[in-house]
């Protein structure tokens, strides 16, 4: 498990050296921290994580869920939509998870196979 959690690391010394307009590096390196310090590689909390970070934590999930794994079919959209809102404010941040289930709900939103 620790050389799966370490691509943060690993992503965010690559990516530092990188011009970027946006804070990308920051981004990869905090993307698996969680609103209530349980994530790694630091244990941030709240808006300790930038705010990019806290959207791809979301998004991330949402892939997860709706994307066949070889070892395990996609539990779907409804799953992930579940998932989020039941850890809206204790893993995800609770305006990012607000934003993504408007954004899934009021477009059809589809998951491309």
């Amino acid at each position: 498990m620790n050389i799966v959690k370490s691509h943060v690391t690993d992503g965010h010394n690559i990516l530092s050296s990188a011009s970027f307009p946006w804070p990308v590096a920051r981004m990869v390196l905090e993307h698996h921290e969680r609103m209530d310090g349980s994530g790694y590689p630091s244990g941030l909390r709240g808006e300790e994580i930038c705010l990019e970070a806290r959207i791809i934590a979301v998004a991330e999930l949402v892939e997860a869920m709706t994307s066949h794994r070889p070892y395990r079919p996609a539990p779907g959209m409804d799953e992930a939509i579940a998932e989020i809102t039941k850890q809206r404010g204790v893993l995800y941040d609770e305006t990012v998870v607000d934003c993504c289930i408007r954004a899934l709900e009021k477009r059809n939103f589809q998951i491309w196979e």
